[in-house]
């Protein structure tokens, strides 16, 4: 009898495949400034990269690749941000085709979305989502951007930057990222909007527009979902923290700076980490220790669910939090904003968060021994691509062939998710219809 091939291992070959043809069309002499072209393990790091939604180069996007290579990246991007599959369903919508039911399963594992919006009005609505918010970005930045370019070279900047920010990408036209911008409002502004968005996820987008159009229409019931609740209140504590702490910790790198350019610099590196986006307004390996361990934990957690952005998400954190709260005040279950959270949901959370975990612990040490790095940047750099973030310390194009190849997988492991990863390994699982008697097992 054949093995049919699970939803979770399509996913999983769907995303192998797309990087592979990415690195094929990165390779072409055309896609290179000096029409040299790129050796395939730079070309294939730099298509995991975008379709990840990572942002790590082992090459600088703007001087090394030309505007056509430019423009593959940023197709990758824009299919690794919004899901592939959202792409498949956009397409066979417009065709006329009905999804059958391990479609709409592939389609689920390839996107979280609420179960009570079919997939035809899930789908417009992300597509609406982002090119709304990608066109008003690009517009905002092409303004931010003529101060230094003429007019065609801040659009296709703000064009580029707008759809790296939203997609939570971090790929950079420019060597030092937005460096040169960090004493902006405007720009730090305009980047945070456009990041946290991308980084909350479509759900929470589609629950927030629904809410304040019950609020404008007086429609009843006007609230949010306790998924949003959850989502909000995790992601505006860890920025706030966040910000607070590098604010502090960075005193003695900014004694230059004035209390709002701190604050300013401080706030855009949080909301980087926290929304997996990847750029930088300050040189990330001069940061104090500290900061750079907030930082990893930052990217650990990463963004939301059915968002563009990696990590364990907000919600699965949060829901570990709420679970530590129910074993320390010996409570029944584990409750937010007066509901219960089912069991297989606070397994899953604390599942993703081991496996994550594990599996930083496991590529560092790899990674430690494939090169000569310190723990700190191995540790950061390891963060980063698990996060799908972006952020490094520089030793990025330092990698050993071995040491590429390790960050390539992490990039996928941390798009595709370990629990999905670890699914598609396994296969089918059977269910097991029988108990064993329970045992007496000790702990500290």
């Amino acid at each position: 009898m054949k093995k049919r091939i699970t939803p979770v291992q399509l996913l999983s070959i769907g995303y192998v495949i797309i990087t592979l043809i990415g690195a094929l069309l990165l390779c072409l002499p055309i896609s290179s400034q000096d029409k040299s072209g790129t050796p395939f393990i730079d070309a294939l790091f730099t298509s995991a990269s975008a379709l990840s939604t990572t942002g790590l180069g082992v090459v600088d996007t703007g001087t090394h690749y030309s505007t056509f290579g430019q423009i593959i990246i940023l197709i990758i991007i824009q299919v690794g941000g919004l899901g592939y599959m959202i792409f498949v369903a956009f397409v066979a919508i417009a065709a006329g085709y009905r999804f059958s039911i391990n479609g709409k399963q592939l389609f689920n594992e390839s996107i979280a979305r609420p179960g009570s919006l079919e997939i035809k009005k899930f789908v417009k609505a992300v597509v609406i989502f982002t090119l709304s918010f990608e066109f008003l970005g690009a517009s905002a930045l092409t303004i931010v951007f003529l101060d230094k370019q003429n007019l065609i070279s801040a659009a296709y900047s703000g064009i580029f930057h707008s759809v790296s920010a939203f997609c939570t990408a971090g790929f950079s036209l420019y060597a030092d990222s937005f460096m040169a911008y960090y004493r902006s409002i405007t720009a730090n502004i305009i980047i945070a909007i456009i990041t946290i968005s991308g980084g909350i996820g479509f759900f929470v987008l589609y629950d927030l527009f629904q809410y304040f159009v019950n609020v404008l229409k007086r429609k009843r019931p006007i609230k949010l979902s306790d998924h949003t609740k959850l989502v909000l209140a995790v992601t505006v504590l860890l920025m706030f923290s966040g910000t607070v702490i590098l604010f502090f910790t960075e005193s003695s790198n900014c004694k230059t700076f004035s209390v709002s350019e701190r604050l300013l610099t401080a706030s855009f590196q949080t909301i980087s980490a926290s929304s997996t986006t990847g750029f930088n307004s300050v040189d990330i390996g001069s940061m104090n220790i500290i900061s750079l361990l907030i930082l990893i934990i930052l990217m650990f957690i990463g963004a939301s669910p059915g968002s563009t952005g990696g990590g364990i998400k907000t919600s699965t954190f949060g829901i570990v939090v709420l679970f530590l709260k129910k074993v320390i005040t010996n409570r029944d279950e584990v409750t937010a904003f007066k509901h219960s959270i089912g069991e297989s949901t606070v397994n899953k959370a604390l599942t993703i968060t081991l496996l994550s975990f594990f599996y930083l612990i496991t590529i560092i040490s790899l990674l430690l021994v494939t090169g000569s790095y310190s723990l700190l940047q191995v540790a950061f750099e390891t963060a980063s691509a698990l996060g799908t973030v972006g952020l490094s310390m520089g030793i990025t194009p330092a990698l050993s062939d071995s040491g590429k190849l390790l960050i390539i997988i992490t990039m996928i492991v941390g798009r595709v998710g370990p629990l999905a990863i670890g699914y598609s390994l396994i296969g089918k699982i059977k269910q097991i219809k029988y108990s064993f008697p329970q045992g007496n097992v000790m702990t500290g």
